[in-house]
């Protein structure tokens, strides 16, 4: 089974005036690296996975790893 590059785990929009900071946070539950394999049962398989943090999918603004421990 073949999945994707990218998938959203997580989105909050928010509105900030120029110059403005905030921050956000975000908690990823092992649920959140979980997949439906070919026996269409939800796995999640341990590893490290690239967290990526933007506006949008094409302006990603800060990176990151998680590991999801077995």
């Amino acid at each position: 089974m073949v999945r994707p590059l990218r998938e959203l785990k997580g989105f909050q929009k928010v509105a900030l005036r120029p110059g403005e900071r905030r921050t956000l946070t975000f908690t990823l539950d092992q649920d959140a690296f979980a997949f439906y394999n070919q026996q269409l049962a939800r796995v999640a398989e341990p590893g490290e996975f690239e967290l990526l943090i933007g506006s949008a999918s094409d302006d990603i603004r800060l990176t990151g790893k998680a590991e999801l421990l077995p």
